[in-house]
């Protein structure tokens, strides 16, 4: 990750290359997370590089802890032994 700003401080925006290394995942898993609208991100410049923003990162982080939370609580309640009825 480039490291421009002060003190080591993320900068606003991140590249796709920025966001991929700070969720330890490929560059490509990335835009594929960007263009199917899981993470928000946006083209930046006549290239059209793809630019997410570090708040919108830490909110996606959040949210996949949530789900992750509420996954495991389903496991564990009562409800998770319920078969699944059959649809008509």
């Amino acid at each position: 990750m480039n490291d421009d700003s002060a003190a080591g401080e993320l900068a606003r925006f991140l590249t796709l290359a920025d966001t991929a290394e700070l969720l330890s995942i490929s560059t490509k898993q990335a835009y594929e997370l960007v263009s199917s609208g899981e993470l928000p991100a946006f083209r930046v410049g006549t290239a059209g590089r793809w630019r997410s923003e570090r708040r919108m990162l830490e909110r996606y982080i959040e949210a996949r802890y949530e789900e992750t939370r509420r996954h495991a609580l389903w496991i564990q309640s009562d409800f998770a032994n319920v078969t699944a009825l059959p649809f008509p």
